[in-house]
């Protein structure tokens, strides 16, 4: 399970972060058709059902509604509609929330260990979770504080930059196809092929007549995908205008984060309403039965990483890895272990 950290980000020539469709079946369940009902900080999410905080002595939350009922983007779905600081799915606090994560992360790692132990065995299946957002939505976070609690033998990590001049060269999304996970993996996109439809369309790169018929070829490309055996999880980290703004200012208050801050973040952040139209398009346009859109209110980090760490465990649970039948007969390599 060798770690792959591949570093090519963006089809554009710009580095910045950028980017509802259809209802689908949520893992193991009924369908949703979530659309603009996500307001108030502390919704419980589309579905209405109440989630119990969790006591920190008990470490297992108790999460009668589902996330990817609540946050799956569907028919009608309105980014504008939609609260940045809302947890829909949860009614806990943020301590709740930050007590329920460990247990929660056990399981997603046992899930793992068993879909790896499935594939050594001939198992074809794999998961895929990418991660959009504008600039300081939190996709590092999401990176370090859930992808990080998973074995990192068992997870492919890439981050796609600018395209390099030998990515230039092929279709957008032959770089995006040479990163998918193998077999047993959990694959991290940090950005994906959504640029393509998100910084190239903001900024012009491409004629409106190329990047328009890339939102089909997306879907095509995300459908063979998952009939190959990926379940593919795409979480867009929803984050306000004032949230940026102070966040970024954080960065150039604090000394030990002037690194992490970029001038150009403040030009992007002018182009903020193209941005947002993009995403609107890319969400209506390419959330599929078979690979759904999840918007995650993020104005709240605690919040956003609760909800992509349940979006993973809840595909990883629909999947329902199991541990191989050994292909020797156990008792016998028992008996020749004794006898060393």
């Amino acid at each position: 399970m060798a770690k792959s950290t591949k570093t090519s980000k963006k089809s554009g020539t710009k580095s910045s972060d950028k980017s509802r469709g259809k209802g689908s079946t949520k893992p193991g369940g009924k369908s949703s058709n979530r659309s603009s009902n996500r307001s108030g900080s502390n919704s419980s999410g589309s579905s209405g059902t109440k989630v119990l905080p969790t006591p920190k002595a008990a470490a297992k939350p108790l999460v009668p509604d589902s996330f990817t009922e609540a946050l799956r983007v569907g028919d009608g779905f309105n980014l504008f509609d939609t609260d940045p600081r809302s947890t829909p799915g949860w009614d806990g606090d943020k301590q709740s929330a930050k007590d329920a994560m460990p247990a929660l992360g056990e399981e997603m790692s046992e899930l793992q260990e068993r879909l790896y132990a499935e594939s050594k065995m001939g198992g074809k299946r794999s998961l895929l979770l990418v991660v959009q957002g504008m600039d300081t939505s939190g996709k590092g976070g999401i990176m370090r504080h859930v992808v990080g609690q998973l074995d990192p033998q068992g997870v492919s990590y890439t981050a796609f930059k600018a395209p390099t001049a030998e990515e230039k060269r092929h279709p957008f999304l032959w770089r995006i196809r040479n990163a998918l996970p193998q077999p047993g993996q959990i694959g991290a996109f940090d950005r994906s092929q959504y640029e393509d439809v998100l910084v190239v369309r903001v900024h012009e790169l491409a004629p409106r007549a190329t990047w328009s018929r890339r939102y089909a070829q997306i879907n095509a490309f995300e459908r063979s995908v998952v009939d190959s055996g990926t379940t593919m999880v795409k979480v867009m980290l929803h984050i306000s205008a004032d949230e940026q703004k102070a966040r970024l200012t954080e960065r150039l208050d604090r000394p030990d984060k002037n690194w992490k801050f970029n001038p150009g973040d403040v030009d992007e952040r002018m182009l903020w309403p193209a941005y947002q139209e993009a995403y609107q398009a890319a969400l209506e346009k390419c959330s599929t039965p078979e690979a759904p859109w999840f918007v995650v209110p993020a104005d709240r980090k605690w919040y956003a990483r609760l909800a992509v760490q349940n979006l993973v465990l809840e595909h990883l649970r629909a999947l329902d890895p199991q541990w191989p039948a050994a292909d020797y007969d156990v008792e016998t390599e028992k008996a020749r272990l004794a006898a060393t």
